[in-house]
């Protein structure tokens, strides 16, 4: 397709389930605990429910109301919405932005298994069912729309088999996460390293995505109710917390072949961030930092990708300090802070060079997920 002369490969766009994906596609025996999403007046409600929030013997699925950027969403999603969400319309909204392949991540899914205390066989029949039904949609056009499995960490050996089936069974591309912790248990712990062992086995990449809410405890929260500052340190704090482990708690030290995305969270901060790192590891690496055998920063330039947002002018300063080669684009379509139908557009009025554009734009991306021949990366340091 190319826009303007670029191939584009948008490495964090978004479905919109349908509000009962959960009780159609969830095992039987889960049905009647399964979630169900909030209807209402705005098209982008994005909202759960669940069974033991409702009123006994029912089951709502919210009270219509208008909403956030009720206005904008019936003038840029009405008709998207009219018509289901379905395969098509992603292909459609696809063509407008001029992007040639996606990867897809949910929308109501992003907080489903962020609850403390699911059940851990009934938190994996969620995460099960979401990939069936992403699997099916996919179909839509599955050289161009590409799936990233949800995983439950809420018992490890789920999430090791989840990964298995996403990789060998519905041909995903990646897995995800969020960054924030629903267990107690910090990325770095023991605790994970299964999964960990078989994402570098299969070479399946993981992508940790951030969102602006959560039901298990987040860095924005203590500004509640004021969304707008909730929104502001949400994504990068948790994401930034969600490096420090993969970086200094020896992950990527550990586990040479594996591939990590940070999304929808900026990139700006990351030359601070690593900076500080390679600082503390100077500092007190030799005790709290021994499985590392080189600078947090270049376990970074090896492993790690983050996305930078089509209007992030900032970005600039990142190329600038480490180069573009870690860097990818999101267009974020169809939430509420995404610049659809004009986020290419946007991305590319940024003040870098054509050659930088094209590395975001296609070639790290394509490297990242492996898509149309490009070879994955080496595992040596």
């Amino acid at each position: 397709m190319a826009k303007n002369g670029f191939k584009v490969l948008d490495s964090d766009m978004h479905i919109m389930e349908p509000h009962d994906l959960w009780v159609r596609y969830i095992d039987a025996e889960f049905k009647d605990q399964a979630p169900r999403g909030r209807l209402s007046e705005n098209i982008r409600d994005l909202g759960m429910t669940w069974p033991e929030d409702a009123p006994p013997g029912r089951v709502t699925t919210g009270t219509p109301h208008k909403g956030h950027n009720y206005d904008r969403n019936q003038l840029l999603y009405g008709d998207h919405a009219a018509r289901g969400w379905a395969p098509d319309v992603e292909l459609e909204a696809m063509d407008v932005e001029g992007i040639d392949i996606a990867v897809l991540f949910p929308t109501r899914g992003l907080g489903i298994l962020t609850r403390p205390g699911l059940e851990p066989r009934f938190a994996a029949a969620i995460a099960r069912a979401y990939n069936d039904w992403l699997y099916e949609f996919c179909q839509g056009d599955n050289t161009r729309l590409l799936g990233s499995g949800m995983l439950s960490v809420y018992n490890i050996d789920d999430a090791v088999a989840e990964a298995r089936r996403c990789a060998a069974e519905l041909g995903f591309k990646s897995a995800f996460l969020r960054s924030n912790i629903v267990n107690e248990k910090a990325w770095h712990d023991p605790y994970y390293e299964p999964l960990w062992n078989v994402l570098e086995e299969l070479g399946m990449p993981l992508g940790f995505h951030e969102a602006s809410g959560s039901s298990s405890p987040q860095v924005g929260e203590r500004f509640e109710p004021n969304f707008g500052l909730r929104r502001v340190y949400s994504q990068p704090m948790e994401q930034m917390l969600g490096l420090g482990s993969f970086l200094g708690g020896g992950i990527l030290a550990r586990h040479p072949g594996m591939r990590v995305a940070f999304l929808e969270a900026n990139c700006s901060w990351v030359p601070w961030l690593l900076w500080r790192m390679d600082e503390g590891y100077e500092r007190e690496g030799d005790i709290f930092m021994q499985d590392l055998k080189m600078l947090p920063s270049e376990y970074f330039k090896r492993q790690v990708i983050v996305s930078v947002e089509p209007d992030e002018t900032p970005a600039r300063h990142t190329i600038a300090e480490l180069g573009s080669d870690q860097m990818v684009f999101s267009t974020d379509y169809p939430h509420g802070d995404s610049k659809y139908p004009i986020a290419v557009e946007s991305f590319l009025e940024l003040p870098i060079s054509d050659d930088d554009k094209r590395k975001i734009l296609w070639d790290n991306c394509a490297k990242f997920y492996s898509v149309a021949g490009v070879p994955q990366p080496s595992g040596s340091a």
